[in-house]
């Protein structure tokens, strides 16, 4: 059986370079998803809404496996849409005022209906809050700039103004930082994590 790795597939998206910023089309892609607001390293909505997203979708994805199609791929890696009313918050590290989006993408093969069913089966051997507030929802970036950090999330500063300075001198920003976490931070180091920064932008006017 042959495993879908859709990293490898799309790797513009997903394997971007340390060195230099990129501009990349994205196009429309299927979340498993849910909102919240709060400092990550203390909210429990945060660690609820993690749980839920990777316990659901590593069970939709080993009922596809044991399924009549025999479909087997790597599930995705976690996903962060963040923002402010007031983004000065993120200049002075307010994070009770942060808000997010955390989402893992889901393959065109994994229909909502097998998402319900994953969630009606992780609702029956735990009890996790979070899956009531998980939803399936196609979202469309289209034109971003990109480019990998390594290291600590304390330290994305420098990255992010690159990234900034690169779209600001073409054609301007919209929408919500975007992050893609890579590494697993609890058995990686943190001078190691890897951590994709994707900024929508305007569309070049060229």
């Amino acid at each position: 059986m042959e495993k879908i790795d859709l990293k490898k597939d799309m790797k513009p998206l997903y394997q971007p370079s340390a060195r230099d910023v990129t501009q990349v089309q994205v196009p429309p892609l299927q979340y498993l998803m849910v909102d919240g607001a709060g400092d990550p390293n203390t909210s429990p909505d945060y660690a609820q809404a993690i749980e839920a997203l990777f316990a659901v979708s590593y069970t939709a994805k080993f009922m596809l496996k044991k399924g009549p199609q025999a479909l087997d791929y790597a599930v995705m890696p976690l996903e962060g849409l963040w923002w402010a009313d007031d983004m000065s918050a993120f200049v002075t590290k307010d994070k009770a005022k942060w808000q997010w989006t955390m989402m893992i993408m889901q393959p065109d093969f994994v229909t909502e209906d097998t998402l319900n069913a994953a969630m009606a089966e992780v609702r029956s051997k735990k009890k996790l809050p979070g899956i009531d507030k998980l939803r399936l929802e196609n979202f469309s970036e289209g034109l971003c700039a990109q480019m990998l950090h390594v290291g600590p999330f304390s330290e994305e500063g420098p990255s992010i103004e690159r990234l900034h300075a690169f779209i600001d001198a073409r054609s301007g920003r919209r929408g919500k930082h975007h992050e893609i976490y890579l590494s697993d931070i609890r058995r990686t180091a943190p001078q190691k994590w890897k951590t994709i920064l994707r900024q929508p932008m305007n569309p070049n006017n060229d």
